[in-house]
Protein backbone atom coordinates (compact mmCIF):
# COMPACT_ATOMS: atom_id res chain seq x y z
CA UNK A 1 0.00 0.00 0.00
CA UNK A 2 1.38 3.34 -1.06
CA UNK A 3 1.71 6.03 1.60
CA UNK A 4 0.79 9.42 0.15
CA UNK A 5 1.30 12.58 2.11
CA UNK A 6 -1.54 15.06 2.06
CA UNK A 7 -0.67 18.72 1.65
CA UNK A 8 -2.67 21.21 3.63
CA UNK A 9 -3.57 24.68 2.37
CA UNK A 10 -4.40 27.85 4.23
CA UNK A 11 -7.69 29.64 3.67
CA UNK A 12 -5.77 32.44 1.98
CA UNK A 13 -4.13 29.98 -0.41
CA UNK A 14 -7.50 28.44 -1.24
CA UNK A 15 -9.02 31.86 -1.91
CA UNK A 16 -6.08 32.76 -4.16
CA UNK A 17 -6.50 29.52 -6.11
CA UNK A 18 -10.28 29.37 -6.46
CA UNK A 19 -11.46 32.98 -6.21
CA UNK A 20 -8.46 34.95 -7.38
CA UNK A 21 -5.49 36.68 -5.84
CA UNK A 22 -5.82 39.83 -3.74
CA UNK A 23 -6.25 42.88 -5.92
CA UNK A 24 -8.13 41.09 -8.69
CA UNK A 25 -11.66 42.23 -9.46
CA UNK A 26 -13.12 38.82 -8.68
CA UNK A 27 -11.40 38.66 -5.28
CA UNK A 28 -12.34 42.25 -4.40
CA UNK A 29 -15.99 41.55 -5.27
CA UNK A 30 -15.92 38.38 -3.17
CA UNK A 31 -14.42 40.20 -0.17
CA UNK A 32 -16.96 43.03 -0.48
CA UNK A 33 -19.90 40.62 -0.65
CA UNK A 34 -18.53 38.73 2.35
CA UNK A 35 -18.27 41.93 4.41
CA UNK A 36 -21.81 42.94 3.43
CA UNK A 37 -23.07 39.48 4.40
CA UNK A 38 -21.38 39.74 7.80
CA UNK A 39 -22.82 43.23 8.30
CA UNK A 40 -26.31 41.97 7.44
CA UNK A 41 -25.98 39.12 9.90
CA UNK A 42 -24.82 41.53 12.62
CA UNK A 43 -27.85 43.74 12.04
CA UNK A 44 -30.21 40.76 12.16
CA UNK A 45 -28.61 39.34 15.31
CA UNK A 46 -28.70 42.71 17.10
CA UNK A 47 -32.33 43.23 16.05
CA UNK A 48 -33.31 39.82 17.36
CA UNK A 49 -31.41 40.46 20.62
CA UNK A 50 -33.57 43.56 21.06
CA UNK A 51 -36.72 41.52 20.29
CA UNK A 52 -37.65 43.80 17.41
CA UNK A 53 -39.34 42.90 14.16
CA UNK A 54 -37.98 44.26 10.90
CA UNK A 55 -40.98 46.54 10.76
CA UNK A 56 -40.35 47.92 14.26
CA UNK A 57 -36.68 48.54 13.49
CA UNK A 58 -37.66 50.22 10.23
CA UNK A 59 -39.97 52.57 12.13
CA UNK A 60 -37.18 53.46 14.58
CA UNK A 61 -34.80 54.19 11.70
CA UNK A 62 -37.33 55.87 9.43
CA UNK A 63 -37.25 53.32 6.61
CA UNK A 64 -39.59 50.61 5.39
CA UNK A 65 -39.48 47.00 6.56
CA UNK A 66 -38.30 46.00 3.08
CA UNK A 67 -35.12 48.06 3.45
CA UNK A 68 -34.30 46.36 6.77
CA UNK A 69 -34.93 43.01 5.10
CA UNK A 70 -32.59 43.94 2.25
CA UNK A 71 -29.90 45.06 4.70
CA UNK A 72 -30.13 41.80 6.61
CA UNK A 73 -30.00 39.67 3.48
CA UNK A 74 -27.27 41.79 1.86
CA UNK A 75 -29.32 42.33 -1.30
CA UNK A 76 -28.48 46.02 -1.53
CA UNK A 77 -25.70 48.37 -0.60
CA UNK A 78 -26.52 50.64 2.29
CA UNK A 79 -25.13 54.06 2.95
CA UNK A 80 -23.00 54.50 6.02
CA UNK A 81 -25.65 56.92 7.28
CA UNK A 82 -28.34 54.22 7.15
CA UNK A 83 -26.07 51.69 8.84
CA UNK A 84 -25.26 54.17 11.60
CA UNK A 85 -28.98 54.89 12.11
CA UNK A 86 -29.77 51.17 12.31
CA UNK A 87 -27.15 50.48 14.96
CA UNK A 88 -28.11 53.63 16.88
CA UNK A 89 -31.76 52.47 16.91
CA UNK A 90 -30.55 49.10 18.18
CA UNK A 91 -28.52 50.86 20.88
CA UNK A 92 -25.51 48.96 19.60
CA UNK A 93 -21.94 50.23 19.54
CA UNK A 94 -20.04 49.86 16.30
CA UNK A 95 -16.30 49.97 15.83
CA UNK A 96 -14.50 50.60 12.59
CA UNK A 97 -10.97 49.49 11.81
CA UNK A 98 -8.96 50.85 8.95
CA UNK A 99 -6.00 48.75 7.87
CA UNK A 100 -3.30 50.00 5.54
CA UNK A 101 -0.55 47.60 4.50
CA UNK A 102 -1.46 45.20 7.31
CA UNK A 103 -1.28 47.96 9.94
CA UNK A 104 -4.40 49.04 11.81
CA UNK A 105 -4.71 52.81 11.89
CA UNK A 106 -5.59 54.35 15.23
CA UNK A 107 -6.85 57.85 15.82
CA UNK A 108 -4.83 59.83 18.29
Amino acid sequence: MQNTELKSYSLSEMKDKYIGEKGTVKRENYEYELRMDVLGRMIKTARQERNLTQEQLGQLVGVKKSQISKLESSTNSATIDTIMKVFKALKAEINFNVTIEEKILQLL
